[in-house]
């Protein structure tokens, strides 16, 4: 049995602040079944990521950074604005972590993956 969304996140703020990070949500979808992206954000650096939730044809969940999504916080925040007119139930955690860990347990797809 899948967790519900809004359980899945607020394990994933724990996580991340049990480790020493920042973690907020950003924007809340729907609490049983929303889909997730997580932006994570290093300041000192001034790197940013997205990650998507996606599954594989097996049923299993991974996480990748979406095609398109670019490479500054400006686009990253573009492309969530996109995504939630696309979908209104989708949930975005914004990390904050100055080791930049993404705090997922699942598995993340490197990029170019």
């Amino acid at each position: 049995m899948l967790l519900s969304t809004d359980i899945w996140v607020s394990a994933l703020i724990r996580r991340a602040e049990q480790g020493g990070a920042f973690a907020v949500v950003a924007r809340k979808g729907d609490a049983r079944a929303g889909a997730v992206l997580v932006k994570l954000v290093d300041r000192r650096a001034g790197t940013a990521r997205l990650y998507s939730e996606a599954l594989r044809g097996d049923g299993d969940r991974f996480w990748m950074q979406p095609a398109g999504s670019g490479k500054s916080e400006a686009d990253l925040d573009a492309y969530i604005a996109r995504a939630a007119r696309i979908d209104p139930d989708v949930w975005v955690v914004e990390i904050e972590d100055v080791e930049g860990r993404h705090f997922l347990v699942e598995p993340v797809e490197k990029d170019g993956a």
